[in-house]
């Protein structure tokens, strides 16, 4: 089993509850300080440092890893879009272990229904889906982000509507970093 903590920030070095089970694939922390580094570059090239004040949304949560790691740094709300039970009780933990449960919201639908119905832009968003299932092509479509940070089996087609920034592989799963086009 991989142990995950918030790896920075008010909650740094505390572990996060995760359901058990192989419903959740959580993010090793050395993949989660990649991803957090190239996001943070990202941000730093174009002028926004930090996470400060951002909007986060993330998709097929599991254990809200991501979207506490973000409360942790300063974001200013995070959605968890998940609708395993085992998985929404472990971030209603997470967030009140942490003291981050007020700046945040969980959405407890399929992924589908919660992108068309969600309100507002998001600066991030994270996807990280079962490796089985392949909800990309109409997805990448509807994600309301201007940041998405994609967890994937393999590589990633993604379409007119987003710029890839960065890629990473770490053995059988990729990180892809994209920004919407304009």
């Amino acid at each position: 089993m991989v142990c995950v903590r918030i790896i920075s920030g008010t909650a740094r070095g505390r572990k996060l509850v995760a359901p058990n089970g192989l419903t959740t694939r959580p993010i090793p922390d050395r993949a989660k300080t990649a991803i957090f580094n190239m996001i943070l570059s990202i941000r730093m090239e174009r002028g926004t440092p930090g996470l400060e004040g951002t909007r986060v949304l993330d998709l097929y949560a599991g254990s809200g890893s991501f979207g506490l790691e973000c409360l942790s740094r300063g974001a200013a709300e995070a959605v968890f879009v998940e609708r395993d039970r085992a998985a929404i009780s472990a971030i209603r933990t997470n967030l009140d272990n942490f003291g981050l449960a007020a700046r945040a919201r969980i959405d407890a639908r399929d992924v589908g229904a919660a992108v068309s119905s969600l309100e507002g832009r998001f600066d991030l968003a994270f996807c990280d889906p079962p490796y089985a299932a392949d909800p990309w092509p109409d997805l990448l479509q509807r994600i309301p982000a201007e940041l998405l940070i994609a967890h994937t089996e393999g590589p990633l087609p993604l379409g007119e509507d987003w710029e890839e920034l960065r890629r990473r592989s770490y053995g059988r799963p990729h990180v892809v970093v994209a920004r919407r086009r304009q």
